[in-house]
């Protein structure tokens, strides 16, 4: 990896101990690392330099957090810009890099465990269960946020009947679960994650038809996932089936190069 590059790192879902081994050594040889504070247990923090500098971003626009990774950069310090889950979801990764691209600077990725795979871990629930759901839809909702494509309504994703996960959507819940209740029915299950794998995690279980009850109870107004559908049963579900993968009826006299 270019040592000279700005770094961009996957955080996790805020944990400590949920970092990637290349990620810890990043942050291990970081002298500037920018942080998104809202999202991160600060333990997280442990795994820099003592000499580092740290520069929370909570409160930081665009501009001025690209300006930081780029006089870093030109400084010649090793620059690490975490952010929260995963890069590849709701990072606003591609907005930074483009504008260091502009400026000539560049940028490597280091991918980390999704908030969403963290909340799935949490509750013991695989996603994909076979003849259940096969396809797992990430999506947000617009409230105070940057528009949906057109062709990206919740109700399209709802006809799928897929496993829904639902970012950045705590705060809408009770009119979200009216939205899909047509088409996932008022008993399908919810959970809803609340900092997953932090120390103040917290989890919520119900249905499309209560769980807004639980998540008003509880106050929740941010850093909270959603998850829906039949794959988050308690129970096995009837109609579930197992993976042909290892069925033992399976043919398995094909070699890896696809000869017998």
């Amino acid at each position: 990896m270019d040592g000279r590059a700005v770094q961009f790192v996957g955080a996790g879902p805020g944990a400590a101990d949920l970092l990637t081994v290349r990620a810890t050594r990043l942050l291990g040889e970081a002298q500037l690392v920018l942080y998104p504070g809202t999202y991160l247990d600060p333990e997280v923090l442990a795994h820099c330099s003592p000499a580092a500098e740290l520069v929370d971003t909570g409160n930081l626009d665009l501009d001025t957090i690209v300006a930081r990774l780029v006089a870093g950069h030109r400084s010649g310090l090793r620059v690490v810009r975490l952010v929260s889950g995963d890069p590849s979801v709701y990072s606003a990764v591609s907005e930074q890099t483009r504008r260091l691209d502009v400026e000539g600077v560049p940028w490597t990725v280091t991918p980390g465990v999704p908030t969403y795979a963290a909340a799935a871990a949490r509750v013991g629930r695989e996603l994909t269960v076979p003849l259940v759901a096969q396809s797992v839809v990430l999506t947000r909702t617009r409230q105070r946020s940057t528009a949906m494509p057109e062709t990206e309504s919740l109700n399209a994703f709802a006809a799928t009947k897929a496993t829904l996960v639902l970012h950045l959507a705590i705060t809408r819940i009770r009119e979200l679960m009216t939205e899909i209740e047509p088409d996932y029915g008022p008993g399908c299950p919810v959970v809803v994650v609340y900092r997953a794998s932090q120390p103040q995690e917290m989890v919520l279980r119900g249905t499309v038809s209560d769980i807004a009850d639980a998540v008003e109870e509880a106050r929740l107004r941010q850093a909270a996932v959603i998850l829906v559908g039949r794959a988050l049963a308690g129970r096995p579900d009837p109609c579930a089936g197992e993976s042909h993968l290892y069925d033992p009826a399976r043919d398995r006299s094909v070699t890896r190069e696809g000869r017998r």
